[in-house]
């Protein structure tokens, strides 16, 4: 496995992140995602084995993934398998997690409990990186960066992240964090795939020109190259973002392109999508999650392949550009 710094820090993590939406499993409250895909503490087990064996030390969940269950897996076996010095433990806070008001956003009331429940959950003294899921319409993002400076500052949490949102509002929040003096997000958690490239516009080459790290969710598009190899997984088949998303003739073209590249080297789809955001400019650790162990083995063998220019030339030619998707536009800026 090959590591790197996590942005202008000096942090190192893996060049892969091991993404734990996929644990979870049990039944969901009526007010809370679906996700009958996610994987129990049992048939996780094996995942978190084959990530430190291969070297992972960079992992990812949120208290949302099937509420708190997610944290409680990830707590559970990295806590048995693995030295606390030794990894990176990043989650995030924003979602629902109670159907009352003050159980979901950025408020300093929700985000210093949330914090507190989640290092319960995850069985730890402090979190890597602390992560707002999104941006909160309804909290003053000063109030927002002030509370997640106190955790900072307390010791419970080490770095802070961000995930999704315009680049005008993560811009805001860098420079209004500067100005107090307040840690600053040195992580950004975006959507971007070789299918859904519109991050590329603003929103990473901010994050290059603020050393920030770039780590995508969703980089091999919810298993939409390993349906075309013919590999069928059950999120691919009843994950609504996925059923709403990935469907277009163009992104079947992009995925096409992959499927030649992978003919052309004998490796899978899913492994030349890895490769090509590995090597994309500003991106830090794409976070990966899988259903199955023998699609992260091959996932994390694509850490070491390396794209020729051709190759790369091949793959991006089909895009076209996309309507915004992973994050909702502020009201005044939606087109009518």
């Amino acid at each position: 496995m090959k590591y790197t710094k996590l942005g202008s820090t000096g942090i190192t993590v893996s060049r892969i992140c091991l993404g734990c939406m996929t644990y979870g499993g049990g039944e969901q409250p009526s007010w809370a995602m679906r996700r009958d895909w996610a994987l129990g503490a049992q048939e996780a087990r094996e995942h978190f084995s084959l990530a430190l064996e291969a070297g992972i030390n960079f992992f990812d969940t949120a208290d949302v993934y099937s509420v708190g269950a997610s944290e409680e897996i990830t707590g559970r076996w990295l806590n048995e398998m693995a030295s606390r010095d030794d990894i990176v433990v990043a989650t995030k806070v924003h979602g629902a997690m109670g159907p009352g008001p003050n159980r979901r956003g950025l408020s300093r009331k929700h985000i210093i409990e949330a914090c507190e429940n989640s290092l319960r959950r995850l069985r730890m003294d402090f979190i890597d990186l602390y992560q707002i899921h999104r941006w909160d319409f309804a909290t003053p993002i000063e109030e927002t960066l002030e509370a997640l400076d106190s955790l900072v500052r307390s010791g419970k949490v080490r770095y802070l992240g961000a995930s999704s949102m315009a680049a005008w509002q993560f811009s805001k929040a860098l420079y209004t964090a500067r100005e107090h003096g307040w840690h600053r997000f040195v992580s950004m958690q975006n959507h971007y795939n070789l299918i859904y490239r519109e991050e590329e516009r603003e929103m990473i080459p901010l994050c290059i020109d603020q050393g920030i790290a770039v780590i995508p969710w969703s980089p091999l598009a919810r298993g939409f190259f390993a349906h075309h190899d013919g590999a069928q997984t059950k999120r691919s088949e009843t994950d609504e973002f996925t059923k709403a998303s990935y469907r277009r003739p163009d992104e079947v073209a992009v995925a096409e392109a992959a499927a030649k590249v992978a003919r052309q080297r004998g490796i899978t789809s899913t492994q030349v999508a890895c490769a090509w955001i590995l090597q994309a400019p500003g991106v830090t650790a794409p976070i990966i999650g899988a259903t199955k162990a023998h699609h992260l083995k091959e996932l994390f063998e694509a850490a070491e392949i390396k794209l020729t220019a051709e190759e790369i030339e091949q793959l991006e030619k089909p895009y076209l550009p996309h309507p915004i998707l992973g994050h909702e536009q502020p009201r005044a800026s939606r087109m009518v």
